[in-house]
Parts: structure tokens; C-alpha cells; sequence
């Protein structure tokens, strides 16, 4: 299975006035314009995926949903625990579900996806030191099982990485 680790687009900045629920802080309207020319790079990478997992937090929903209308991604489903501040250790069990496909994207925050891709390439979430930026994507493989300390990193690309994939 590969597995693409997508970090939600550019978001407004926490403003309890605003969104007392930081559930429902969205992307700002530059994120996401920026994060629409990334999904198309990231579309010449990987034209498809069986599927497509979010946190159902606004704006990694909402990144989610520009990655399958640039992408023709699938539809994306809500995986509550790839919300901010969950540990890896829960996000890997329901991941399980998703083992007989090729491809599974998940978008999601920060630290949350950080300790995730550690957790798979070492074992450890706090072993592996990463940045993924927002709208940044990683791809780890793994040859058989999704499983702590298995996955292989191919790659971590910014989005502006991806904007020069981008075919205009």
C-alpha cells in the first residue's frame, strides 16, 4: 500500500471571537487557491487513489475536498481520528480497514500527521523528525501490512514543489 499524508492547507489563525469551535476554522481564501494549484500537481503524481480520508475539522475537510474535485480522488469519508491532537496509536488501527487498497490518502493536522508518518517509519512517534508544510504531502509505502516501523519514505514535497508539477 502506499499512503499519502496530506497537512490541510493554509487556514486562518485560531480567533476564539470568530470560531469559538476551532473545529470550524477554515482555509483562507489564498490557501485555498494555493492548495488547488497544488492538488494539480499532486494529480500528475498520483492520478488515483482507492481512498480518500479526513479529519472532519473544516479546513482539512475542505482540503480534502479540493483534492477530489482537482484530483478525481474519491469522494472524501470523515476519519474523526485524524483530528489535531490524537496519537498515532489510534489512527493506525483504523487505518486497518483500508489494507487491501493500492492507495489511501488522509489529510489532517499538525502534530498529529507528523507523529503519524514517525510512528510508521520508525515505530516511534517522536522519532523520526519531519516537517510537512500546509498543503506539503509524504508518501510511505509498505510491502505488506500497515504497521508501526514498516513504511518506507519516498518522498515529502512543499506545495510549492507540487504548484511546478502543476501542467497549466
Amino acid at each position: 500500500m502506499d499512503l499519502y499524508i496530506v497537512r490541510h492547507a493554509a487556514a486562518y489563525e485560531r480567533d476564539p471571537a470568530r470560531w469559538p469551535d476551532d473545529s470550524g476554522r477554515p482555509l483562507t481564501p489564498e490557501g485555498e487557491a494555493g492548495f488547488t494549484e497544488a492538488a494539480r500537481g499532486l494529480a500528475e503524481l498520483v492520478p488515483r487513489v482507492d481512498a480518500l480520508l479526513s479529519s472532519p475539522y473544516a479546513r482539512a475537510w475542505r482540503t480534502a475536498e479540493i483534492l477530489a474535485a482537482e484530483c478525481s480522488w474519491p469522494t472524501p469519508e470523515p476519519l474523526a481520528v485524524l483530528e489535531p491532537t490524537l496519537p498515532p496509536e489510534k489512527i493506525v488501527p483504523a487505518l486497518a480497514d483500508y489494507e487491501g487498497e493500492r492507495a489511501v490518502a488522509v489529510v489532517g493536522h499538525r502534530p498529529g500527521l507528523h507523529e503519524l508518518a514517525s510512528y510508521l517509519l520508525s515505530g516511534e512517534a517522536g522519532a523520526v523528525r519531519l516537517s510537512i508544510k500546509k498543503g506539503g504531502v509524504l508518501r510511505i509505502s509498505f510491502d505488506d501490512a500497515l504497521r508501526p516501523g514498516a513504511g518506507a519514505l519516498h518522498w515529502l514535497l512543499t506545495p510549492q514543489v507540487l504548484h511546478s508539477l502543476a501542467v497549466r
